[in-house]
Parts: structure tokens; sequence; C-alpha cells
């Protein structure tokens, strides 16, 4: 027995084996991955690691696809009378010419079986079970090793799983994992690895062990996110924008909304991208559904009102302009907040003028250095759209193609708990320390109280 675990992954062409194989490994770059037939033809192999030592090798492989004739080809090899196995019968094929020229591929596919200890059969459920692939499978099944079937795509309406499975077990293959490439179930990888321990005993403890180490990673990688995203809200809520005594015109202020508004973006496309590198896709691969990624970014709507309808805010007529600019004024005396209409309708719906009608209530009220401030709804907003991207993400998998769609609320399905208390609930009290120390917004050197304020809110995240 080899001491680790080699597994063949095979099936029909077009099926999602390269997919299988990249979203086992993390990795958005392995192999190509295509909606042509045929993409892979060579055989391709990574190992998967758990706690620096090798548990399991996988080999991709090209899709077999005239297995019909190929059996027949084989079934004529042998004579009439003639009595050989399933591995010999295969053998006089590949010493044949015709496993280098017209069934070179499935010629690879038969080659890497025998030199595996098993296999995954990937099946596309969405296809209909025809006789192709049930040649395919004795094709497979002669080579004398455990075979273990993977339905991919289970997750589309026209998946055909139940009529898979009776097929299956037709053909005495009654072991059968559904696993999703694009869209995988949160334990199914563990179901994948633990039902290919059952088949492969002997190999149980490093199928363990790899199990074992991939749920810690799952653990440690969302513990990591969460802080990511607690240092974005500690970070916008400890941001201010300052105006000097005597900046009172409308340019001035308008200029300083600008900057505190490009500041917000910035810092969450930042969050944004550091979620993607640490959950190991590429830059763009995110895009919210009712907020869509413009070149890989996300869309300037943050601050339009009708962001926070689709969030599920609830707004009063008195926040309602000032959740829309997204900035609050403070006085440097007192912390008192006002909620800037001046800015607020004006900068969201491009009609600066609507300024005279606050500005004069406002200026009577101030005097001396002002600050801007993040408005405490679009705190919320923040919270709630990377709250739904940490679900899409560990909801993905590495072999989708298409950008990651993040639902909006109506389409969440059950009650998400944390989404509903950054929707209704006080703010967590972390956010009302950041507010008294701006020099949090820096992110530099290790202080106390922001670590405490960011550990306070990475917990209202799960």
């Amino acid at each position: 027995m080899n001491e680790v675990l080699r597994v063949a992954v095979v099936g029909h062409t077009n099926t999602g084996k390269t997919s299988l194989l990249r979203t086992l490994a993390r990795d958005v770059g392995f192999g190509e991955v295509s909606d042509s037939a045929g993409t892979t033809r060579h055989v391709e192999g990574l190992r998967l690691m758990a706690d620096g030592r090798p548990a399991l090798e996988l080999f991709d492989t090209p899709g077999m696809e005239d297995a019909i004739a190929l059996l027949e080809f084989v079934d004529a090899l042998v004579a009439p009378g003639e009595r050989l196995d399933g591995p010999d019968r295969l053998a006089r094929f590949l010493e044949r010419p015709e496993a280098h020229a017209r069934f070179e591929q499935e010629a690879k596919v038969l080659r890497q079986m025998l030199a595996s200890d098993a296999a995954l059969y990937v099946v596309d459920a969405r296809d209909p079970v025809l006789p192709k692939h049930r040649d395919e499978l004795e094709l497979l099944a002669a080579c004398a090793r455990p075979l273990l079937p993977v339905l991919n795509f289970v997750a589309s309406k026209d998946a055909r799983v139940a009529e898979w499975r009776a097929a299956l077990a037709r053909l005495s293959l009654h072991a059968v994992v559904s696993f999703d490439t694009v869209a995988p179930a949160l334990d199914g990888e563990r179901e994948l690895f633990d039902t290919l321990a059952t088949l492969m005993h002997g190999h149980r403890p490093a199928l363990q062990r790899l199990i074992d180490a991939r749920a810690c990673e799952a653990d440690e990688r969302r513990a990591m996110a969460r802080r990511l995203v607690a240092e974005l809200l500690v970070d916008l809520a400890a941001r201010r924008e300052r105006l000097a005594a005597g900046e009172d015109s409308e340019h001035a202020l308008q200029a300083a909304v600008e900057r505190l508004r490009d500041a917000v973006r910035r810092r969450e496309q930042d969050c944004v991208e550091a979620l993607l590198r640490l959950y190991r896709f590429r830059p763009g691969d995110a895009r919210a559904a009712e907020l869509p990624l413009t070149d890989g970014r996300w869309d300037d709507d943050l601050f339009n009102p009708e962001t926070l309808r689709q969030m599920g805010l609830r707004l009063s007529t008195g926040v309602a302009a000032g959740a829309a600019a997204g900035v609050g004024i403070d006085l440097m005396t007192g912390g008192l907040t006002l909620g800037a209409a001046a800015a607020l309708g004006a900068i969201a719906g491009g009609l600066w003028q609507t300024f005279g009608h606050y500005g004069e209530r406002i200026a009577a009220k101030l005097r001396g250095h002002r600050e801007l401030t993040v408005d405490d709804l679009i705190l919320r907003v923040v919270a709630l759209r990377q709250n739904r991207l940490l679900a899409a993400l560990d909801g993905r998998g590495h072999a989708a193609l298409a950008p990651i769609e993040v639902a909006e609320a109506s389409e969440a399905g059950a009650v998400d708990e944390v989404a509903e208390r950054w929707r209704k609930a006080d703010l967590p009290h972390a956010i009302e320390k950041a507010r008294a120390h701006p020099e949090w917004a820096a992110g530099q050197g290790q202080d106390e109280g922001r670590e405490a304020a960011i550990a306070e809110l990475a917990e209202a995240l799960q």
C-alpha cells in the first residue's frame, strides 16, 4: 500500500474534474476550467497537506470521450473462450497502437487509474444517464480500484440527483457523494473525505488528519476574516475629517465631505481585497447583486439612500438625509453629533444647493473647529455588506467562474441573526469607543484599547 493515498479524478469530458481539484486545493489557478469540452488533455497532479505532511494525492485526467467504441474495441481483443480479468484486458489494450492514437485520451485515464489506489468518478448531475456513462463505468471498474462517484452541480435546478443515484446503485455503486464544485456545502468536503476513508480504510488515519486540519484552517480563516471586518469598522468609526476655524464655505465643506467619502470607499475596498486574498480568490471575484462591482471595485452607491433600503435598514425622517451622505458634524467640545443635512441630500443627489437650507442653522450653532465623522447608519451598511460577503466566500468553490453574487436581504432566505443585530440592535460599545479615539484610524502600533475594540466587534460578527 502506498504511504500517501493516490486518487485519480476521472469521468466524462466537461463534468467538472478540474473544478473539483481547484475547490479541494483552494487554488483558482490549478489547471484550466471552461465550458468547452476536452479542456484537460494531460494528467496533472496535486498534493493535499495536513499539519505539514502529505495526506492525499489527486490526479486530474482528461475526459473520456468515446467509451462506447473503446469498450467494443477492448472486448474484441479477447479471444473466444479466453478468460481475462479486468486489469489484464486493459493491459492488452494499452499495448496496442490505438492506445496512442484513436483512444489516446481514454488510455491516459486508464493508465492513471491503474497507477492509483482509488478514483473519484465526477458526474455532471444535470446530464441524463446515458449508455456512454454505463460503458465508462464498466471500463473504470475493470481497473479493479475502489470507485467513488461524485455528483457535481447538484445546486442546479436541472440536477438529476435521484436519477443518478438510482443508476449508480444498479451498477453496485452505493457509496455516492454530492459535492457541488461551484457552491459546495459547508460540510461537503468533510463528507467526501470521510466516504473515501470508508472505502480506503487503511488510509483513514491520514484522511482523518486532513479532515481535522481542514476544519481547523476553516475556523482560523473565519476568525481572521471577522478581524479584518472589525478593523474596518474601528477605522471608519474613528475616522475624522477636520475643518479648521473659518472653513465655513460651502466649497470647503463639500470638499471635506468628498474626502471622507472617498476614504470610506477606499478603506472598504481594501477590506474586500484582503478577504478575497484570505480565501484565496482573485481580485474582482466579488460582486453584490444590488451593489455591483465596477471593474473589480464595490460600486459608489454606498452613500445612496437606496442602499440602506436594500440592506433592510429603516430610516426615520430626521436621520434619512444624514445617512445618505454618511457623515456627521461633530463639535470638538462635547462631541455633539448633528446629522449633517448640509452635506446629506446635497452630496447624495448632486444638489449641493440643498446646503443652503441648513447652512445658516449649522453656522449659527457651530463655532471653531469642526470634524466630519462617518454616520452610524453607514457603519451598519458596511457591516451588513461585509457580513454577506463572508457568507458568500464560505459557500463559494474555487472553480466558480462567475463573480460572487451577494443576495439582497429579501432573497437571503433564513434569518441571519448577525445581520438582524446590525440592523436593529444598538451598535456595539466598541463603536462609541472608537469615536473617541481618532488615532485608532491610523491602525499603527499596538494599542490595547484598539485591540479590545476590534476583538469586541469581531465577536459581534459571529
